[in-house]
């Protein structure tokens, strides 16, 4: 996505908002889900449209780890290591995801921005675990080879 083309989407859901001030954070989930991140030349229209000072939207978005800084892949993974899923071998699901794309918890995207590989403390859905999502879509009783066989049906569905 161009500069232009963040700022006219930043300025579209701003103007769904009324540039209200109190949408902040409803702003700020939309923009994400657009960008699959929050640019900086995006908090800082919405600085200019809603009035809400840069470092008070910073504040925001640094606060709540949905939110992120930087780019995401396209399809963003997440693997649960709360305490059902940790003992159900969730380990071994990041791992082999990890080392299938290339990624690790320093560097969680791929170099072509299709996949991005994060741990979750828990999604909630501890009876099925091991769990992991796919932008949002919840995969249940993961095993390493189920969750390859899941990134190489995405590889697939992404060159279609």
């Amino acid at each position: 996505m161009t500069k232009e083309q963040t700022i006219a989407a930043v300025d579209a859901i701003v103007d769904r908002h009324d540039a209200s001030p109190s949408a902040l954070i409803a702003i700020l989930e939309e923009i994400q889900e657009e960008c699959h991140y929050l640019p900086g030349d995006a908090l800082a229209r919405v600085s200019e449209r809603t009035g809400v000072s840069e470092s008070e939207i910073f504040s925001v978005a640094t606060f709540y780890k949905n939110f992120s800084l930087t780019a995401k892949g396209k399809y963003v993974i997440k693997v649960c290591d709360g305490t059902a899923c940790h003992v159900r071998k969730s380990i071994p699901i990041l791992n082999a995801l990890r080392d299938k794309l290339g990624v690790s918890e320093a560097k969680p995207t791929t170099d072509d921005q299709l996949f991005t590989v994060e741990t979750v403390s828990c999604l909630g859905a501890c009876g099925l675990a091991p769990v992991m999502t796919v932008n949002d879509h919840v995969h249940p009783k993961m095993t390493p080879e189920t969750a390859l066989a899941v990134v190489d049906g995405l590889r697939e569905e992404a060159k279609a």
